[in-house]
């Protein structure tokens, strides 16, 4: 068996489409979807991620801002500046670029964000719906990696997911979101005892632990659907993802590459989330969720 790609470009690519044309309808009502995105410091990192949803952005015709400060910011200023986009009518979206310097309270700061314009999905707010299965925004990630799941018409309802990774920003949110949709889930971290014998019974299997390669090939079931999530930096420049997907491929039945994988989902759920705080804004948008075809 040789595990088939799933290919986040593509999809992404079909979503970001569809979210082109939500955009166009605003628009004709006279509403063009705003996202402000604020960078504190000066991570390289942070740099280039924002630098891509800029252009995301104005790809697909939403309004776009970003506002840089500096690393020395007081968090009194930042939180001040918060609540002016907050009070912001054609700002719908607002993104604060994580990690933070230090001395800035993190979860402050996200806090400070109205729910309604939270397109990270990780105000208390969101995340309080989402844990009690009501539609939200959600964090872009795992979001990301369901809408994949649903673009294959992988059944998750009834089956057994395996999540590696307990961070708030992928692996909890993950577990959740498969849990709302009927898996059984079992969620893995690095107190696990036995972590092959964990990820073996998955169905479905998620790593989201940010440890190359951690997931061998003997770690998985035969005919498991792959989902993996890491993004590491080896030596050498290149780049790969927490699954040895050489090694995984040739049991999986299906496999996210990375790059190419779940990566480029991430902005284009951000885009989805920003697109439908826009339509709730203008009265024209459902509390629910767009289903990619």
């Amino acid at each position: 068996m040789t595990a088939r790609n799933i290919d986040g470009k593509a999809i992404a690519q079909a979503f970001r489409a569809e979210c082109a044309v939500r955009v166009g309808r605003l628009k004709d009502a006279g509403v063009v979807p705003g996202l402000a995105v604020v960078i504190v410091g000066d991570d390289p990192a942070s740099k280039v991620y924002v630098r891509n949803k800029a252009k995301a952005c104005e790809a697909i015709g939403v309004h776009s801002e970003v506002h840089a400060m500096s690393a020395d910011t007081a968090q009194a200023h930042l939180l001040k500046f918060i609540a002016t986009l907050n009070a912001d009518d054609a700002i719908h979206g607002i993104l604060v670029q994580l990690p933070l310097p230090k001395g800035i309270d993190s979860r402050a700061v996200i806090e400070a964000i109205a729910p309604e314009k939270d397109v990270d999905g990780f105000h208390y707010s969101n995340v309080g719906r989402l844990l009690v299965g009501e539609p939200a925004y959600y964090p872009c990630t795992p979001w990301g990696a369901m809408k994949m799941l649903e673009h294959e018409s992988i059944a998750v309802e009834g089956k057994h997911a395996v999540v590696v990774g307990r961070s708030t920003i992928v692996g909890k949110p993950m577990a959740l979101m498969l849990l709302n949709a009927g898996a059984t889930v079992t969620v893995c971290h690095s107190k696990t005892r036995d972590l092959a014998a964990m990820t073996r019974q998955a169905d479905i299997l998620v790593a989201a632990v940010g440890k190359p390669r951690i997931i061998t090939g003997d770690m998985v079931k035969l005919g498991a659907v792959v989902i993996d999530v890491g993004i590491n930096r080896l030596p050498d420049g290149t780049l790969c993802g927490d699954v040895d997907y050489e090694a995984v491929r040739q049991i999986a039945s299906r496999i996210t590459p990375v790059p190419g994988g779940v990566g480029p989902m991430t902005i284009a759920m951000l885009l989805g989330n920003t697109v439908k705080a826009a339509e709730l804004a203008a009265g024209t948008g459902v509390r629910g969720e767009t289903r990619i075809t």
